[in-house]
């Protein structure tokens, strides 16, 4: 193995055993290798059994020792072979069980891993049980990002134990498109809670005006921002997780659990009814001041920043970057994107008179939780609000009315418009016309934003996945350049060849 970085654990019974194998399935990502070596009765295999129900998140899954069939494969959230080498006639053997593949494609748990020292991969995981005492002490070798994703699972442990949960089950969650990853923790005879793994990150490559891309954009670099928004949208009536406990310097939060349910059907597609409460939700955000600075702890207050022109114009500027180029096999010319950025400098002008107040930035699908036994708008749940920003409100319904990862129909699009704006009239003192224009303007910056994210994301991240929003995405942005004032954009458009739609 390469330069290492050694953790020493000591088990004091089966149940301590049990949580570290928690801990290590929220560790392990495909292409881990985990070599338990230790003497018979050490616990190698209550360890393994530990780790594959946590990744399986089935305390009764069946986990029988492969002693004589040599490995047993397991087709969990990220497939899992158990390997056991005591019997194993020679190394080469390995390569005919099929260790490669199922370490290319999954995580490999191997007991006796001295029977094929030679043929295992140097930057396996280490791990050895030994006893002592009464119990185990547990010695775990492991380099580079598998050493700094244990520590962290062992961190998340020791904040537990100190929020009074020592013995709390935890399972995966999800992670989402951004540095958060998130799991269930399970205490003892209470409800379950929400842990957010909101780990540091170093800041990034300067990318317009000498700033990183989250400083630009105005992206929460930390827990403060998700703190001060859930607190003061839940102090106004609106459902977001209640904070149990926040480690700010090491980016890891205790939750409220709202809920599992979304605002989608079984085959994915909008329940209307539940697009409809969260639209209405949403008037009633936009009739009421939230404060720019809200004091988050004795130290530290958040200030909301502006979703100003800076940031607007470096996300346009992504379909220049990677649209047209994708779509048309060339990139734009200078003379055209002197035209495109000119074209924006006027359309964020006019946005000047628009209603501006708090936007969350993501308010679809993704990101609403349904609640069905509360009332109003405490039926919507609020989860993704730390990139909250204070500009023009119609950016929120434009997410919500062309959510990005679903179609909305025509005649639902329109029912939604219906209900928001007829709710915002009977609120009076409402500019439908300004905020219509606000609302073309804003629906046209994100679907641009969009249209070249998705090729980002397919081309410099290999993730091929999201380019199956293009035509809707597309579509959506039709819709807003049909508005009188997007005319300028709605012609660049058309002769750079990016708003007809793809199949």
């Amino acid at each position: 193995m390469t330069t290492s970085d050694t953790i020493s654990l000591f088990l004091k019974d089966e149940a301590a055993t049990s949580r570290l194998g928690q801990d290590l399935a929220l560790a392990l990502k495909a292409g881990d290798c985990l070599a338990l070596s230790g003497d018979l009765g050490a616990g190698k295999s209550s360890l393994a059994r530990a780790i594959l129900r946590a990744m399986a998140d089935d305390e009764g899954l069946e986990v029988p020792s492969p002693t004589f069939t040599l490995v047993q494969s397991y087709d969990l959230r990220i497939p899992v072979s158990h390997f056991d080498l005591y019997r194993l006639g020679h190394s080469g053997e390995l390569t005919e069980l099929g260790f490669d593949e199922a370490l290319e494609n999954g995580i490999c748990l191997v007991e006796w891993p001295e029977m094929a020292e030679g043929e295992l991969p140097a930057e396996r995981i280490a791990l050895r049980l030994e006893h002592e005492g009464s119990g185990r002490r547990a010695t775990i070798e492991a380099g580079g990002a598998p050493a700094l994703r244990i520590r962290r699972v062992l961190a998340i442990r020791d904040f537990l134990d100190d929020a009074g949960y020592p013995d709390a089950k935890r399972r995966f969650l999800t992670g989402d498109a951004s540095l958060r990853a998130y799991e269930y923790v399970y205490p003892n005879d209470a409800p379950p809670k929400i842990l957010m793994d909101w780990r540091p990150h170093p800041e990034g490559p300067p990318v317009y005006d000498g700033k990183s891309y989250p400083k630009v954009a105005h992206l929460a670099q930390n827990a403060y921002p998700f703190v001060a928004i859930a607190d003061a949208l839940r102090q106004r009536g609106f459902a977001t997780p209640e904070i149990y406990k926040v480690d700010y310097e090491q980016g890891i939060l205790l939750i409220e659990d709202l809920g599992s349910q979304g605002v989608l059907d079984d085959d994915g597609r909008p329940i209307a009814e539940r697009y409809r409460q969260s639209v209405a939700c949403l008037a009633h955000l936009h009739s009421m001041q939230i404060p720019r600075d809200i004091p988050v702890s004795t130290t530290h207050t958040h200030h909301i920043p502006d979703f100003d022109r800076t940031a607007m114009k470096m996300e346009v500027q992504l379909v220049l970057d990677w649209h047209i180029a994708w779509k048309r096999g060339t990139p734009p010319t200078d003379a055209e994107r002197a035209e495109y950025l000119a074209i924006w400098d006027s359309l964020i002008d006019q946005l000047a008179s628009a209603e501006k107040n708090l936007l969350l930035r993501d308010f679809h699908s993704p990101n609403i939780i349904w609640r069905e036994q509360e009332s109003g708008i405490r039926k919507i749940g609020l989860i993704d609000f730390q990139d909250a920003m204070i500009g023009p409100t119609a950016y929120d319904l434009a997410s919500i009315v062309q959510d990005a990862r679903v179609t909305i129909e025509p005649d639902l699009f329109r029912q939604l418009m219906d209900d928001y704006l007829s709710l915002r009239r009977a609120q009076g003192g409402f500019d439908e016309a300004g905020f219509m224009k606000a609302w073309a303007i804003m629906s046209a910056q994100r679907n641009c934003k969009l249209a070249g994210l998705w090729v980002r994301l397919l081309q410099r991240d290999g993730k091929s996945g999201y380019l199956k929003h293009m035509p809707r995405t597309l579509a959506y942005l039709q819709v807003a350049l049909e508005h009188e004032a997007l005319a300028p954009l709605r012609d660049w458009c058309a002769r750079a060849g990016i708003s007809q739609s793809e199949s």
